[in-house]
């Protein structure tokens, strides 16, 4: 069969799922691709990276397959290789001009000469990309999203929130979005973090010197960018003066179709000494909540790292810190980065025993001292006679929910760990469950007088517990 014919197939199985999954998701991941050639049965495809291959097949080579048999009535392979960055062709919507095809060849051109000429981003890791993202189910949504906003700022989702615990990829999806419109365009971005904003604005509070006007030109920098990064806003909490002026500059950008990316320890609605008005600012955004890795996801993770580090880690080993990390990224990091030093400076291949032997603190330490939710799940559960695997499990019954009402409640008022993070410790339950068991307590304090007694004397026994270790 000619080139040409497989060429027509794959054009039209473009449109097919294009019109399937809707335009954002189909730019999201075909409209980087570009047709090379046929093969005996099959064709091949340009595609940016491995890490754009991986997850195109992973989610679509089913479906790819099997429109392309359907619109050839025989089976044909949907294989790829790896061209790096291209100019667009996406699924024809009508006959293209040379003067487009022209136009999109200069911008590809353009976007070269620009990356080229720019270098890295002098606020930002260049490792924190796309290709280094591992995508899995809990965080899908969100790196689409990114992806999205990445390739149309200013005008897809903006603005954009991303909130969860501590070390779960925040910070490498934000920058990611920054790294590729740095790359990839003549953007100015600007990312900082809430504690360098603050103490930038504290700065143009002081007296001007030699005629400086040091609060115009802070407003200046942050209020003609065209992309502006803000790492964790929580920072900021009880600080009227700077949240002020960031909702300021949140208003100026948004008004110049301006993107504006945050990231957040926590959900909006827990941030607590801000102002309503930026509050009702950040309500706007497009929010998504990344959750803790599930054991599939953890071991793509190290797998991937340790593929860029050039890392020899058996798969047993990855599969013995998958199942005893869990928590997030950064400790999951933490842990491989351990071994790989092992390995370079005793020369020696990690085995399951060395692993053990290297990572048993990891394992077995608690994540807070004398605050710990174990402590406070165990006390809970033992004054009501139960166990910490009915308050950590899916049971309903009325004596187990109240109880794993109460020991959220606790351990939202004693730590300073979100509702994600709080989910997290009762079985991975999401954290509008945690809030919703907050809410609970609460309205049971309003109309039960011995409640409150019950919760200082279980606040007392989880700080003594926490003395003893």
């Amino acid at each position: 069969m000619a080139d040409l014919d497989y060429e027509g197939f794959w054009n039209e199985t473009l449109i097919q799922l294009r019109n399937d999954l809707g335009e954002e998701e189909f730019s999201g991941w075909f409209s980087d691709m570009k047709y090379l050639r046929a093969g005996k049965n099959s064709i091949i495809v340009g595609i940016p990276s491995a890490f754009h291959r991986d997850k195109v097949k992973s989610r679509y080579l089913s479906i790819i397959n099997s429109k392309l048999k359907e619109l050839s009535g025989m089976e044909i392979a949907f294989e790829t290789e790896i061209i790096g960055k291209t100019a667009k062709k996406t699924a024809p919507q009508a006959q293209s001009s040379s003067k487009s095809e022209d136009t999109a060849a200069n911008s590809a051109e353009k976007a070269q000469k620009s990356k080229e000429k720019r270098g890295k981003h002098p606020q930002m890791r260049d490792d924190y990309t796309f290709d280094r993202y591992v995508i899995g189910e809990n965080n899908g949504f969100a790196a689409n999203a990114a992806i999205a906003i990445s390739k149309n700022p200013g005008k897809a989702y903006n603005p954009f929130l991303i909130y969860g615990g501590v070390g779960l990829g925040k910070t490498h999806l934000m920058q990611a979005i920054g790294n590729f419109i740095h790359e990839n365009s003549d953007n100015k971005v600007i990312y900082i973090t809430s504690e360098n904003f603050l103490n930038e604005y504290l700065e143009g509070l002081k007296p001007q010197e030699h005629g400086q006007n040091t609060m115009k030109s802070f407003k200046n920098k942050y209020r003609y960018t065209d992309v502006l990064l803000i790492d964790d806003i929580q920072f900021l909490t009880d600080k009227p003066g700077v949240q002020e002026e960031l909702f300021h500059t949140y208003n100026a950008l948004l008004d110049a179709k301006k993107q504006l990316v945050f990231t957040c320890d926590r959900p909006v609605s827990e941030l607590k000494k801000f102002s309503e008005r930026l509050i009702s600012r950040f309500e706007l955004c497009l929010k998504v909540d990344l959750q803790p890795p599930r054991y599939e996801e953890r071991c793509a993770i190290l797998r991937a790292t340790a593929e860029n580090r050039n890392a020899q880690i058996p798969n047993e080993v990855i599969d013995l810190v998958s199942k005893n990390i869990s928590s997030n990224v950064r400790d999951l990091i933490s842990a491989l980065n351990t071994l790989i030093a092992y390995t370079e400076l005793m020369g020696k291949p990690i085995t399951i025993e060395i692993a053990q032997q290297r990572l048993k603190n990891l394992f077995n330490a608690p994540r807070q001292a004398n605050l710990s939710m174990d402590n406070i799940i165990r006390v809970t559960a033992e004054y009501f006679g139960l166990t910490p695997n009915d308050l950590k499990g899916k049971k309903r019954s009325q004596n187990i929910v109240f109880a794993r009402q109460l020991a959220m409640y606790i351990g939202r008022e004693m730590t300073d760990y979100s509702t994600t993070e709080i989910g997290q410790d009762f079985g991975g339950k999401d954290h509008t469950t945690v809030m919703h068991s907050i809410d609970k307590i609460k309205g049971k304090l309003l109309t039960d007088s011995t409640l409150e007694a019950t919760i200082d004397s279980l606040k007392r026994a989880i700080k003594e517990l926490g003395v003893k270790y």
